[in-house]
């Protein structure tokens, strides 16, 4: 019974009507307190997953691993937790999990020994030909513990006849696709790498004669780490020696990172690209204002998402900005059991509406996108109820109309709103007096392109779009799941 509450926390914990990003990683080589500083990097990295967390740290002759379900301060803040993980290389993760369900057994990092010695391995995104890997390895005698697709990587690595753990590596990426980051741990080397298309992201820092591999800049700043660079698309990177050494075993491809990293996923204070994510968007709300002609008292944002968006909107606007919504930040703390009649009322556990900002005045409600509308649809309806005269609803990106295969917790396309409605049906359907997204080329525009390269886009927004750059093997049509829990659901317990 215990275990099925804690489920259900888990669950209400991670209610969002947005998207959600699969994971975090961090790792940190040849330092002192490494399990210590990675718990921390993972802290930092939390708004990537919270389902569950792990480390794995090596004390120059053992391997130890610790995985929790929940929040990294819930489970790595004492220290006897800690003292289980002794050693000066570590490697963390935190879990969203797309592939697998929640089982503790999915939980990463994963460890397993291979005739080289040990290995850790932690996994953001997913692989668009899990499926077939896997089963192809059944076939060879593969036996398989987890079901998440990164356990396919382990098996890649140990199966290769390479002698070396790096060779291994390389063998192993080359028989996998989609968008994912690597942070590995040998009892000597620490490595991390990016896809060839760099679609999830990893970043370099160094701290003293240490280097710490990680998915965003924050978590480099909370251990007080001086970022290096971003990992190149399709580059291993590995640390021997305290000597930072980089390998790039694929053709050169053009990099597209994903676009929701900007859009919403990243943490607003990490910089992807030389900028901080909170400039993107702001950029974003400017360049939406700029497309709008609406007229209104003031701009309110959605909170958090919305919150740089709506600030940039209405200062091209020259509009009053005010929080005329009033967010819960301990909704995911309660101890209350969250039985069906507490789910039930959705967006009421997290927003509220500010009556004395939002009564009789013209709203221009400001969110950076807009999913199955469902939520969309319950904010709308409380700013009427608190006496909003108008409500207009403005989304910082374009149109999701097309499922996510690299990691992304995306709802099929029957279930995306855009994918079967026009505009006008969507404004409809959550009650605004009006609804406008910003354009595909304003989103690049804001970004600082000129407008949306056609033969070779520039980043990853197959979500607006439609262009995969890796096209899903295991893909199973637009009826059916998107993401590669079609591992198996049914193992979960």
């Amino acid at each position: 019974m215990k275990k099925i509450i804690e489920k259900l926390r888990i669950k209400l914990r991670n209610y969002n009507p947005k998207l959600n990003e699969e994971c975090g990683v961090f790792g940190v080589s040849n330092i002192l307190d490494a399990s210590a500083l990675t718990a921390l990097g993972l802290h930092a990295l939390q708004h990537r997953g919270q389902e569950g967390c792990g480390i794995v740290s090596f004390d120059g002759s053992q391997y130890h691993s610790e995985k929790r379900y929940g929040l990294v301060g819930d489970n790595f803040n004492k220290e006897k937790v800690l003292k289980k993980l002794p050693g000066k290389y570590a490697i963390g993760h935190n879990r969203y999990s797309t592939t697998g369900g929640t089982a503790l057994r999915n939980i990463q990092p994963f460890f397993a020994d291979t005739n080289a010695g040990g290995i850790g391995v932690a996994h953001n995104g997913n692989l668009t030909n899990a499926i077939t890997l896997r089963n192809e390895l059944v076939k060879e005698g593969a036996i398989f513990y987890t079901t998440s697709d990164t356990e396919v990587i382990v098996q890649l690595i140990a199966k290769s006849k390479r002698s070396k753990t790096i060779d291994k590596i390389i063998d192993a990426i080359f028989h996998i696709q989609g968008g994912y980051a690597l942070v590995m741990m040998t009892k000597n080397i620490l490595i991390g790498l990016r896809d060839p298309y760099g679609i999830r992201p990893l970043v370099i820092g160094k701290l003293k004669n240490s280097y710490v591999f990680a998915s965003e800049t924050c978590a480099l700043d909370i251990i007080g780490a001086k970022f290096v660079r971003e990992v190149e698309n399709g580059e291993i990177v590995y640390v021997e020696n305290d000597e930072l050494k980089s390998l790039k075993p694929f053709s050169p491809k053009k990099v597209r990172p994903c676009v929701f990293e900007y859009i919403y996923f990243s943490r607003p204070d990490s910089i992807l690209n030389g900028k901080t994510a909170y400039e993107y968007r702001k950029n974003f709300g400017t360049q939406l204002a700029k497309e709008d002609n609406i007229e209104a008292d003031i701009v309110v944002p959605v909170p958090d998402s919305g919150n740089a968006a709506a600030l940039g909107y209405a200062q091209e606007k020259k509009l009053p900005f005010d929080l005329g919504l009033i967010r819960n930040h301990y909704v995911g703390r309660t101890f209350i059991e969250p039985s069906q009649k507490i789910r039930s009322l959705g967006v009421k556990l997290k927003l509220n509406a500010n009556l004395s900002v939002i009564n009789d005045k013209k709203i221009i409600l400001i969110d950076d996108s807009l999913v199955r509308g469902t939520t969309s649809h319950k904010i709308v309806k409380m700013l009427y109820n608190a006496g909003a005269k108008e409500v207009h609803v403005r989304i910082a990106s374009p149109e999701i109309k097309f499922p996510d295969f690299y990691g992304v917790d995306m709802p099929t396309r029957k279930e995306l709103l855009a994918a079967n409605n026009s505009v006008k049906e969507i404004c409809d359907f959550i009650n605004a007096k009006s609804l406008k997204y910003l354009s595909i080329n304003g989103l690049y525009k804001a970004m600082g392109f000129e407008k949306r390269n056609e033969t070779y886009p520039q980043l990853t927004d197959h979500y607006f779009t439609g262009d995969y750059p890796v096209k899903p093997i295991d893909e199973l049509g637009d009826d059916k799941i998107t993401q590669l829990s079609l591992l198996s659901t049914a193992s979960n317990n």
